[in-house]
């Protein structure tokens, strides 16, 4: 026993580290350069080039979808089936009375072929539509897939063209922002750009007032205008607001024969107090016949027109 107490006090072998320390003593090679080192500027812009490369956009705020939205009653039912309003499903009472109008929402719905037919009982649809009168009939319009503030000018500029756009500030009547979309449309522009809150959306009334040119003119959501304003600014695209006071008349402005964005207000308020100050111009239309103002939709319609003249 004393033998093994003086052998414990002696220092035996030590354990080694196989040579971790002295490795880690010879440092981890040059700095990678600023494209392979993740989280620098250089590395994130290479990886959106690749991504470009590869036609995959990368992520942004704005755009996304609507809420699904239902008609109900049977005069508007057959009315947005009419007009083209898209729609995935056209719900019908059990053992409704089948008059004319119901026969011709059936048959309109069947020549499309895309939408489906559900029978449903009466106490569903009550229930469906929060015991509105649905009279039988109900149609369900899917989410609207709005487009990103970003891709309007990018798809001008792919057809060879000087954007051409429409930017909403407090229109809040969807009767408005269709006339609108039918009005850019008609004049050759290349879409419009409403604000997520506090505006009027491509709901079921937007889409019968813009008479179909909404399945083909691209409508854009903001999560702020003013900064989307802004971002066209950076990008070379004049901002010009329709005000009752504005310093030059419409008809007057150059910038309308190239790249540009004209933004339209209320017709109460007319623009906000930020969005008139990102505008570049304040332009007025002129009306001799002693009007305090126009419709929205009417107001779009006659610089778009201007707009549209220049360009030809």
């Amino acid at each position: 026993m004393a033998n093994n107490r003086r052998m414990s006090g002696k220092k035996g072998a030590q354990v080694g580290s196989g040579g971790q320390r002295r490795r880690g003593l010879e440092g981890k090679g040059p700095t990678p350069p600023a494209e392979m080192r993740k989280g620098h500027v250089k590395q994130r812009a290479a990886a959106a080039k690749v991504r470009r490369a590869q036609g995959r956009a990368p992520q942004r705020k704005g755009g996304g979808r609507s809420s699904s939205e239902l008609v109900v009653g049977r005069n508007p039912v057959f009315e947005a089936l009419r007009d083209g309003v898209p729609a995935t499903t056209l719900y019908v009472q059990q053992f409704i009375d089948n008059d004319e109008r119901v026969r011709e929402a059936l048959q309109l719905a069947a020549e499309r072929g895309n939408i489906h037919l559900m029978e449903a009982p009466r106490p569903e649809l009550d229930r469906m539509t929060n015991g509105l009168n649905h009279q039988g009939l109900v149609l369900q319009v899917p989410p609207y897939e709005y487009a990103h503030p970003e891709d309007l000018p990018a798809a001008a500029y792919d057809k060879g063209e000087d954007p051409l756009i429409v930017a909403l500030d407090g229109v809040t009547d969807p009767r408005n922002l269709g006339a609108i979309v039918r009005s850019v449309a008609a004049f050759g522009g290349h879409g419009v750009v409403v604000p997520e809150r506090r505006s009027a959306g491509m709901s079921a009334g937007a889409w019968k007032s813009s008479a179909g040119t909404a399945a083909r003119t691209p409508v854009a959501r903001a999560t702020n205008l003013t900064r989307a304003l802004e971002q066209y600014k950076k990008a070379g695209i004049t901002v010009v607001g329709l005000a009752a006071d504005g310093a030059a008349e419409a008809g007057d402005l150059p910038a309308l024969s190239g790249p540009v964005v004209i933004v339209i207000g209320s017709e109460g308020k007319g623009l906000s107090r930020l969005v008139g100050e990102t505008c570049d111009h304040l332009v007025r239309i002129p009306m001799p016949g002693g009007a305090e103002s126009l419709n929205a939709g009417v107001a779009a319609g006659v610089v778009l027109y201007e707009a549209s003249r220049r360009r030809s």
